[in-house]
């Protein structure tokens, strides 16, 4: 098998011009397809040549008269297939994106847990389940085609299938079967439109049934159409090869887990990542950061981190600051403060440069001088036009690409001369260009949309004092390119925009090691969040990262986290970013993911900032963030907010440790850390395409009010045994609907599944250093049976590499509650305080303690709720243990 880092299709055509008459008419189907020749098995992997059946129908370009499949059993669960061009080397994924996985050498086709089975004449191709030999995937539902601009491969699916994956996007988190196009060219969509390509690609789908759940991954990053239609699934493809990977399962959390062993685990983020984010679009200066700083303290609403967008930036160029709306001395303030108050401080970057030679512009002149922008063909700089005005774009495949932009990052937030960040946040890394195509005059483009725009108002006084309370607002490889049409290619993808360059960058534009950007646009802005995420991780070598981007592809989570975008403040985003966050935390492995809360265009409202407070409040990245002409919606703002966004925060900080936990675990093992109803209910049809509930870790159901100016809410509780989150009295699920009312604008309504303990913070805090600091309490849910598990990871919540780790596991059977595991990190004087048992039918006659002390309990008959104060040292090598008398 041929392996190739990247390369880009090179294909001669002036001999064929006659051959490559577009011949549509009779339609894709009646393509002859490929027949089997010198098949060949060995060990794990099984090769043949792929020979054109018969005439070729030229559908979107010449036939490939012979091909190259390569079959892999890379492990017991996972099956590789690769058909690739016998005459010519073409595109693939780039390993310094993908890094292919390892491969068992002892796994083979008789003892893996799915097949490969094929037809010789026509070829056609099957993955099934070894021990039932189930169909997972058959591609004779139509014919394969393989043309230099055009790739075509169908699989037939059952009715009504359950399809969940091929993001980024804002449909249904299930798909609908019968009549969805999902289009991979990453755009800058503002108000994440549904039916349409967003900001990221994930070829990844996972298919569920209720004899079990598999993956398909389709490693590709050229432009794409994958349609559903009753029955199938179809991939048309304008460029690169055939490159799969087919995930076993059989349970969904399974078919997670494999897929985070193929594309990478995610990163582990700081402790302090998980606390609350305040940002702005629009914040005017300094005194204005600061004071938003201020008002959160004073409204006692915990505050763990400052975002401020674009607006420092010196007319918007990157890695800059305004040196009158925003001095260096004052942004020192401001970062100074905040670390002095445990608090944490995340500034934004963009990839494009403002074109600005002979202006004292640094990091255009030094990304000149070591020759790392884009250029076209002739050499020529490939300019666009965003919020600077004209602009440059750094190549990230040129050898110099990391040096420069690392040095970058090093010296503008360097600690003692610069801003000294604890974080850093990508947008437009699409990459956005918002010159319409061909931007043949960047510069009179710019003057004429005002790029960059105007301050709305003077700057402060000089020595303006800050942090004064003040009064509220009211309100690849080395190989060129040959591909034959990159600007116009004969498939046309489903995109947004009429050309596949408007308000991007240039297809045409060849990078520093010969690939094309026709071929590598949905990588760029991974590339970009690699390369920050290194140039962060240099600054303060041997801790944890926070790198929040825009643009997103395979394996993105390995590095940095992901916010959905630009959506708008209305209903239908609040709702949309529940299954658009369940997309990139449980398919495509980004557990640091989370909304704009309140939403970014336009206006909220009270009850909606309200309402999303409490929702936000479950997310894993939890950041308010609107725009600059919208009205201000910090969460101060209003007395429904305050009251709203002071109970959520208190309530997620007390669960700190317990989505902690569940994140440590998705980076050890890819388990998502919140996933959809179906994942724990995988034989309940009824969970299949609900959207608006879903699980917090493994055993809170949150299921918030989703209606405008309401306070009731239909929830689906499938049949299990569940305890009301507020009052911790059981409630029995029935599998069917439940309505809940009179639920407050403040509230959500959340249930813990039974068979789950969860740590929590006796009480909440203003920061979680501050938070880390308080004692436990256990709560104890058993399921129908009496039993429970649990788990709790403490480390220094910093370091990449950790000296010391605390990792109890909890069970509870028998009324005995157990801990065991290990105590190494040192947690001080923090200790588990408080023991809550639920559902115990009568009260116990007395409970004991070991590891620790007993300090009486006490038994509520109305919830069913015994409470145990107890004095538990997390110091204890051996363990501890409550039990029920």
């Amino acid at each position: 098998m041929r392996v190739v880092e990247a390369v880009s299709v090179l294909v001669g055509l002036a001999s064929s011009t006659a051959a490559s008459l577009i011949q549509r008419s009779a339609g894709v189907d009646s393509c002859p397809g490929y027949d089997v020749q010198n098949p060949q098995t060995s060990g794990s992997s099984f090769t043949a040549n792929l020979v054109l059946a018969g005439k070729a129908c030229n559908i979107y370009g010449p036939d490939l008269q012979k091909l190259d499949l390569a079959v892999t059993y890379e492990t017991a669960d996972r099956i590789h297939v690769k058909i690739t061009d016998a005459n010519s080397v073409r595109y693939e994924v780039p390993t310094s994106v993908f890094t292919r996985p390892a491969i068992s050498p002892f796994v083979t086709g008789a003892t893996a847990d799915i097949k490969f089975t094929y037809t010789s004449a026509p070829f056609t191709f099957k993955i099934s389940r070894s021990t039932t030999s189930e169909v997972l995937f058959d591609s004779s539902a139509g014919a394969l085609v393989f043309e230099p601009q055009y790739l075509r491969l169908k699989t037939k699916l059952p009715s009504q299938a359950n399809i969940y994956g091929l993001g980024e996007h804002s449909d249904p988190f299930r798909l609908d079967p019968t009549n969805t196009t999902r289009t991979f060219w990453n755009r800058d969509q503002y108000g994440i439109p549904q039916g349409e390509p967003l900001y990221g690609s994930h070829p990844i789908y996972f298919e569920h049934r209720t004899t079990g759940t598999h993956g398909v991954l389709f490693m590709t990053s050229n432009g794409m159409d994958v349609n559903l239609e009753n029955g199938s699934l179809e991939y048309n493809v304008i460029g690169g090869v055939f490159d799969l990977y087919f995930l076993a399962g059989p349970a969904p959390v399974t078919v997670a887990q494999q897929y985070a062993t193929l594309v990478g685990l995610p990163a582990e983020v700081p402790y302090w990542t998980l606390g609350f984010h305040q940002c702005r679009y629009g914040y005017t200066d300094y005194v204005d950061v600061s004071q938003v700083v201020t008002n959160y303290s004073a409204a006692g609403i915990p505050l763990e981190t400052m975002w401020t967008d674009i607006d420092y930036m010196y007319k918007r160029w990157t890695f800059t600051n305004d040196p009158q709306y925003f001095p260096t001395e004052k942004m020192q303030e401001i970062v100074n403060y905040l670390h002095s108050h445990d608090q944490q401080y995340i500034l934004m970057i963009d990839p494009a440069v403002a074109h600005q030679p002979d202006q004292n512009y640094t990091a255009y002149d030094v990304g000149t001088d070591m020759g790392v922008f884009l250029k076209y063909p002739n050499g020529t700089l490939f300019q666009g036009v965003v919020w600077p005005g004209p602009t440059v774009f750094p190549d990230w495949f040129h050898p110099n690409a990391t040096a420069f932009w690392a040095g970058q990052i090093a010296r503008f937030f360097d600690k003692t001369t610069g801003i000294d960040v604890d974080g850093l946040w990508i947008d437009m890394n699409e990459a956005s260009n918002f010159c319409d195509y061909p931007c043949s005059d960047p510069v009179a483009w710019a003057a004429a949309n005002g790029d960059p725009p105007a301050r709305p108002g003077l700057p402060p006084p000089p020595g303006t004092p800050i942090f004064q309370k003040r009064a509220l607002d009211a309100t690849a490889s080395n190989s060129t390119s040959a591909t034959p049409n990159p600007l116009n290619p004969p498939y046309a993808i489903h995109d947004s925009l009429p050309e596949l360059s408007d308000h991007a960058i240039d297809v045409t534009v060849v990078h520093a090691n010969g690939l094309l950007e026709y071929d590598i646009h949905n990588i760029y802005g991974t590339m970009m969040s690699f390369i920050t995420q290194q140039g962060l991780s240099d600054r303060r070598p041997g801790l944890r990262t926070l790198v929040i981007t825009r643009s997103t592809f395979v394996g993105a989570g390995k590095k940095v986290g992901k916010w959905l975008g630009d959506n708008l403040s209305d209903w239908d985003h609040y709702r949309w970013s529940i299954a658009g966050q369940l997309g990139m935390a449980s398919i495509y492995q980004i557990p640091m993911v989370g909304s704009d809360i309140c939403g970014f265009g336009g206006d909220t409202t009270e009850t909606l900032c309200a309402r999303w407070a409490r929702l936000g409040a479950f997310s894993p990245f939890m950041r308010n963030h609107n725009q600059d002409n919208s009205i201000s919606q910090e969460f101060y703002r209003w007395n429904m907010t305050t009251v709203s966004a002071t109970k959520a925060i208190n309530l997620r900080y007390q669960l700190l440790d317990y989505i902690y936990t569940h994140f440590h675990r998705q980076s050890v093992d890819g388990t998502p850390l919140m996933g959809p109803m179906w994942f724990h209910y995988p034989q309940d049809t009824a969970t299949y395409p609900i959207d608006l509930q879903f699980f917090y870790g493994d055993y809170i159901l949150v299921s918030p009010v989703t209606q405008e100016n309401v306070t009731s809410v239909d929830i689906y509780l499938p049949k299990d045994t569940f305890y009301d989150f507020d009052t911790f009295a059981p409630v029995q699920g029935k599998g069917a609907t439940v309505s809940l009312t009179d639920i407050d604008y403040t509230d959500i309504p959340l249930h813990i599944r039974g068979g789950g303990i969860l740590p929590m913070r006796v009480e909440g805090a203003m920061t979680t250093k501050e938070l880390r600091t308080k004692d436990f309490q256990l709560v104890v849910a058993p399921d129908a049976t009496g039993a429970a598990t649990g788990l709790l990871y403490i480390d220094d919540g910093l370091s990449v590499k950790q000296a010391a780790e605390t990792s109890i596991t909890f069970t509870y059977a028998k009324g005995m509650l157990e801990a065991t595991g290990t105590f190494a990190y040192n947690v001080g004087s923090v200790k588990v305080a408080k023991v809550l048992i639920l559902g115990v039918a009568t009260s116990p006659k007395a409970v004991t303690v070991t590891g620790g002390t007993s300090l009486g309990f006490i038994y509520e008959p109305t919830t069913k709720v015994v409470a145990v104060n107890v004095t538990i040292p997390l110091t204890k090598t051996t363990g501890f243990s409550v039990t029920l008398k």
